[in-house]
């Protein structure tokens, strides 16, 4: 009989530390009011004169000569990162993750998600720079997005260098973060020239502020 529970309660055990990854709390990086996750790149406070809170989102202003990005304050290696976005026409902004401040852009080091209106954006020409790509390496399986106007919902997820955006409730993309194809794309991409790009296993997340409009909400992350 105790043999028996012995066995039983291993067995449980393995089965909730198996799904631990699961469970794990999330994380809200932005409630529709506070900041206080979120710092400029390279800066340390948070750039009022980039980037307001309107309506409940995070919005970028713009007009601006000089913009800014935004990063978060803590780092993250294995996560699973949710938000919804949404463009003014032409509009073009990117989600970035294992970013650091190595460089003096973000682009530098980090790979990015892009976030575009692909009907009126040149770069919705493209596959591999439309809305959901890894921008600049890798074209989703399906970019459909909604039109102007209404948000979208993104999915990042990074689990042992295993890499998926999701756009819209579906799987876009997957590709193995520092994989031997992955370098062999970026070879034969602008980021060759690069040498700090995708170097780091865990980094930033960041918004881009790429001088159009751009909302964000309902951002909200959970470590794996």
């Amino acid at each position: 009989m105790n043999l028996l529970k012995l066995i039983t309660l291993s067995l449980i055990l393995t089965y909730f530390m198996g799904c631990s990854s699961s469970t794990n709390k999330w994380q809200v990086l932005f409630d529709g009011k506070n900041t206080e996750h979120w710092r400029g790149f390279g800066k340390e406070d948070f750039p009022n004169d980039n980037w307001e809170v309107e309506n409940n989102t995070l919005k970028t202003i713009p007009g601006l000569k000089n913009t800014l990005d935004i990063i978060t304050k803590e780092k993250y290696q294995n996560f699973e990162l949710e938000l919804e976005w949404k463009v003014s026409k032409a509009g073009n902004s990117g989600i970035f993750y294992f970013a650091s401040e190595s460089q003096s852009y973000i682009w530098q080091s980090a790979p990015e998600m892009q976030v575009l209106d692909n009907d009126n954006h040149p770069d919705g020409k493209n596959p591999l720079t439309s809305a959901g790509s890894l921008f600049a390496l890798i074209a989703p399986n399906n970019g459909k997005t909604k039109s102007v106007g209404k948000f979208n919902k993104a999915k990042i997820k990074v689990l042992k260098n295993r890499v998926e955006h999701w756009l819209n409730g579906e799987k876009i993309l997957e590709y193995v973060y520092q994989s031997n194809a992955m370098w062999e794309l970026v070879a034969k991409s602008k980021f060759k020239d690069m040498p700090y790009f995708g170097k780091t296993t865990i980094g930033h997340i960041g918004l881009q502020h790429h001088g159009e409009e751009v909302w964000y909400r309902n951002i909200r992350i959970r470590k794996l």
